[in-house]
């Protein structure tokens, strides 16, 4: 549908921290986004989670005269690179997350599956106010799926890193634990969240080794699975002490 009150006819804002969509743009109060083969399934999602009154994602309000997606604007800020979090903001974000899982339970968004996933949950996609994250943004790779999808990425992205200044393996464990715990997963599951991970490391790195979009360089796509597999490898030479810690 087409916004039929007045444009507002503030300058447009570049919004740079997207990856993957070119052309994003703030005016006012709402983002502009250009319509891509996700839109249509993004829209029924946002609807319903407003209809839900969920909180941590944008509002829909249709398109603008130049068929633009219109999206409330979530003030806050969001981290320009992966980075160590604190345990405070882990439990945070993994709260929200399972809120998001909550509300599309038993929708038919879902499909065949429990939930609709976020498939992307990283820092990258997330709004923090007072320094702590609040909304998620960017659901162009939404999708039906499964709970421990989204928390293998989240416990990746939020928790695990192989740069020296993120900490020793011992506490990534802690803070995936910790992770698991505040989003309410059962104990007896915890174990699992390792291949997870390791799987959706594999499907980053296919992702990426797949991607043909103009507006991303051969040399991003080069630098993301070579960033990936270094994760992966990371992942899987200190798997013992993850495992030590979700026992």
């Amino acid at each position: 549908m087409e916004i039929n009150k007045t444009e507002h006819h503030s300058k447009e804002i570049p919004l740079i921290g997207g990856r993957l969509t070119p052309g994003v743009v703030r005016i006012g109060e709402t983002v502009r986004r250009p319509v891509l083969p996700s839109s249509l399934f993004v829209s029924q999602l946002l609807n319903h989670l407003e209809a839900v009154r969920f909180a941590g994602s944008p509002r829909y309000l249709g398109q603008d005269k130049k068929g633009r997606e219109i999206l409330t604007f979530i003030k806050g800020s969001v981290p320009e690179k992966f980075q160590r979090f604190e345990d405070n903001q882990i439990r945070n974000a993994a709260r929200l997350l399972r809120q998001f899982h909550e509300a599309t339970q038993g929708c038919e968004l879902t499909g065949k599956n429990s939930v609709v996933c976020h498939h992307d949950p990283g820092p990258n996609n997330t709004v923090f106010q007072n320094g702590q994250p609040v909304t998620f943004i960017d659901f162009d790779l939404a999708a039906p799926g499964e709970p421990m999808e989204d928390l293998a990425y989240m416990a990746w992205t939020w928790c695990i890193s192989s740069k020296p200044e993120r900490g020793p393996a011992s506490k990534q464990a802690e803070q995936v634990r910790l992770l698991l715990d505040s989003y309410g997963m059962r104990p007896s599951v915890w174990i699992n969240i390792i291949d997870a991970i390791l799987h959706r490391q594999l499907r980053n790195i296919q992702f990426w080794q797949n991607y043909k979009e103009t507006a991303v360089t051969r040399e991003k796509v080069e630098e993301s699975v070579i960033w990936t597999e270094k994760e992966k490898t990371y992942t899987e030479a200190n798997r013992s002490v993850f495992e030590e810690m979700l026992r």
